[in-house]
């Protein structure tokens, strides 16, 4: 009865056009009701409480790095050094995005800011070209959901937060998965491209491409900071983030020269209203979070789950299922933070290593960013590379299916996941 009130409200505020965080305090209201339970100073409390966790800082500075980044030449320089590796091969434009994606994503974190960034750049320069509007458009999407994988993830901030697990044991985890993710996207391009036709881009000249790199080296030395640091012990998630920041902004400022005080003020304005709506999300997803653990909803669920503990790859595999269908009417953050507090005690009773399951849980969740009819990464790409919705959905479905299979190949083969991190570690 819990469970089914819970889930009625949340759909009902949803059909209604609730925000998802107002949805999710009128559903920790009625379990309250439900429960005769119903104090005021609860909400207001479990709000406060769900944000006030030093590890959670480090989610408004990655978004400041990334918004920084945009601003300050470092996602151009990138981009261009991955156009003169392969901007002159059939096809090229598009292993210029995939290539772009998996470098960006290694910086910011934020599969909306990466997207944005590489459909303003790239897809005016593909339609030049004679690419399909669709497919591009789906690469660029397909691409950009890489960043909540790749390590610095804002997504795994928030898991390990919850969890109460290492979130550096959660970057490290999470690095050949995303790289696999960008194989993928490899593999399929190469099967939609291989009609040929497209315009390809003059070849560089070795010195050209040598001076591409040599100034894109100071954006590509910050994942390097940021991965190494982590990886060696001298700073945590947080500090990483703060100084990921602050050597975006100072590469932008006193490097490329193109972060102005205009551009800085616009970068913390934008990063300041997406940090309140994603704080705000998950200060709200708290209140739920702590009826549902007093209603004891997770040991419900994991009684009617009970047949399957005994088996964690179908377990992980249904858990996956879930989360792709209801990616489908539900953007990433809330429903992640719905489903959290929900399947972390179910992966605790069936014995399955959390870091594993919060990498594919991440990587299910970043999907449900390419699916119709939410799909804000599509919107996103769609919006910004003036391109019709219809055809990058239709376009994305090639790489949505290789990504799917990645995360397929996790829930079969754990060691995907658990060597290399072992590895790592």
């Amino acid at each position: 009865m819990t469970f089914v009130i819970f889930l009625s409200v949340l759909i009902l505020g949803i059909v209604a056009g609730l925000p998802i965080a107002w949805a999710l305090i009128g559903c920790g209201i009625a379990l309250m009701l439900h429960l005769d339970y119903f104090n005021a100073q609860i909400v207001a409390q479990n709000m406060i409480l769900g944000t006030d966790n030093f590890i959670l800082l480090a989610i408004p500075f990655f978004i400041l790095a990334g918004e920084l980044m945009n601003r300050g030449g470092l996602s151009r320089r990138i981009i261009e050094v991955a156009m003169s590796a392969f901007g002159h091969v059939n096809g090229g434009l598009g292993y210029v995005a995939i290539a772009a994606s998996l470098v960006m994503a290694s910086l910011s974190g934020s599969a909306i800011a990466d997207s944005a960034a590489l459909a303003a750049i790239l897809i005016p320069m593909m339609k030049l070209g004679n690419y399909p509007e669709g497919p591009s458009g789906g690469l660029l999407a397909a691409g950009g959901v890489i960043a909540p994988v790749i390590p610095p993830s804002i997504a795994l901030v928030v898991f390990g937060a919850i969890a109460n697990i290492s979130i550096s044991g959660l970057f490290m985890a999470a690095i050949v998965p995303g790289a696999l993710m960008a194989l993928s996207l490899v593999v399929a391009w190469r099967f939609v491209s291989r009609g040929g036709g497209f315009a390809t881009l003059e070849k560089k000249s070795r010195a050209e491409t040598l001076r591409a790199l040599w100034l894109a080296i100071p954006a590509l030395v910050l994942p390097v900071v940021v991965i190494g640091g982590l990886r060696a012990g001298v700073f945590t998630p947080t500090e990483a983030a703060v100084i990921a920041a602050v050597y975006a902004a100072a590469v932008g400022a006193f490097v490329y020269r193109e972060l102005t005080a205009k551009a800085f003020y616009e970068a913390l304005v934008e990063a300041g209203k997406t940090s309140a709506v994603v704080m705000f999300l998950i200060g709200t997803s708290m209140v739920s979070a702590w009826l549902i653990t007093i209603a004891n909803l997770p040991d419900q669920v994991i009684a009617f789950l009970s047949p399957f503990l005994d088996n964690p790859r179908l377990l992980v595999g249904m858990v996956v299922l879930l989360t792709l269908l209801l990616g489908m009417v539900l953007d990433f953050t809330p429903l992640s933070l719905i489903l959290m507090p929900i399947v972390i005690p179910l992966a605790k009773a069936a014995g399955i290593d959390l870091t594993y399951f919060g990498v594919v849980f991440t990587i299910a969740g970043a999907l449900g960013m390419l699916t119709p009819p939410v799909g804000n990464v599509l919107n996103v790409v769609a919006g910004v590379g003036q391109v019709r919705l219809d055809r990058i959905m239709t376009g994305v479905l090639p790489f949505l299916f290789a990504e799917i299979a990645v995360l397929v190949l996790l829930v079969l083969v754990p060691g995907i996941v658990t060597v290399p991190l072992g590895l790592l570690r």
